[in-house]
């Protein structure tokens, strides 16, 4: 009987917000392994008793990055952790989106802006100086959000005429030591959406098509809803084969258990990689509660 730790975050007085962690704690165990829900940071918890751990739900990770990696490190060293170490390194700096665009992948032109750095961001006449704004939208809308981040957290959209706010946004966010990043904003997510692939022990598992989560004029400090008007989407080849060629630019991805890839539509039609989600991404099971048998054969492969 394999000993699993889904490993996720201590939500407190609160209801978890994970709704895919009580389907696949119920049918691990139906399939005769002993699984249990672990916070990540329970000072308690054996790791070194489980044969494996599975990060499902750490999300709030990103505020206490030192200290997750830390925890990765050693979790690392006590069982067998899914995803490796070494590509939950990579992938909780969003700078991993540079990597994937010298290995040929298509991605979201992004530039980043570390603490002490000038803001550099796009003016009302600031087109000509950043042309990969212009390329994209000719408003010149471009996104703020920071390299360690999820559910949209420290995210928000803006015109060149808030620059000023703009500025404020990246003052606060170089305060508490965040690197940002700045991307054009992608109109065509405002009509088709972004993409979510989702890959489980190496193969496709489904795929889920969401609304715009950035709403023009919205605060970046406010709350957002990280997945609007989620629905069930069937790829397309050219999704299918950038996806594949995210996952084969990852450092280690040969040991991938799990991955879920997000593209948008680029400017020249083809798809291309917003983000590459490799830690603790909703896997949305209630939305596809036929993968739920194939993420269990695969979770207890990777136990045995």
């Amino acid at each position: 009987m394999p000993r699993i730790a889904l490993v996720t975050y201590d939500s407190g007085p609160e209801p978890s917000k994970d709704q895919d962690l009580p389907l696949l704690v119920r049918a691990l165990r139906e399939a005769g392994a002993e699984a249990v829900a672990v916070p990540w940071d329970d000072p308690g918890a054996d790791w070194g008793g489980f044969d494996l751990a599975v990060i499902r739900s750490t999300w709030d990770y990103s505020w206490r990055a030192e200290e997750f990696a830390a925890w990765v490190e050693r979790c690392g060293k006590l069982t067998r952790l899914a995803n490796p170490p070494v590509v939950v390194r990579w992938n909780t700096d969003k700078r991993y989106l540079g990597d994937l665009a010298a290995a040929g992948v298509p991605v979201v032109p992004t530039r980043y802006i570390a603490p002490g750095e000038p803001a550099g961001l796009p003016e009302l006449d600031g087109r000509a100086e950043h042309p990969e704004h212009a390329e994209y939208d000719e408003h010149a809308e471009y996104v703020i959000k920071p390299t360690s981040g999820a559910g949209a957290r420290f995210a928000a959209r803006y015109t060149p005429d808030e620059h000023e706010t703009a500025v404020r946004q990246l003052a606060r966010m170089h305060a508490e030591g965040f690197t940002a990043m700045v991307q054009p904003y992608v109109r065509s997510i405002d009509t088709a959406g972004e993409r979510a692939l989702q890959f489980f022990g190496g193969r496709l598992l489904h795929a889920s098509v969401k609304g715009a989560v950035l709403a023009p004029g919205t605060p970046y400090d406010a709350d957002k809803v990280a997945h609007p008007d989620l629905r069930p989407w069937e790829p397309t080849a050219a999704e299918l084969a950038v996806a594949e060629r995210a996952l084969a630019a990852v450092p280690g991805g040969a040991e991938l258990l799990y991955a879920r890839v997000d593209l948008v539509t680029g400017p020249d039609g083809e798809p291309c990689v917003m983000e590459l989600e490799l830690v603790e991404p909703n896997l949305f099971l209630g939305l596809h509660p036929d993968s739920l048998p194939r993420v269990v054969r695969a979770v207890l492969a990777a136990a045995g």
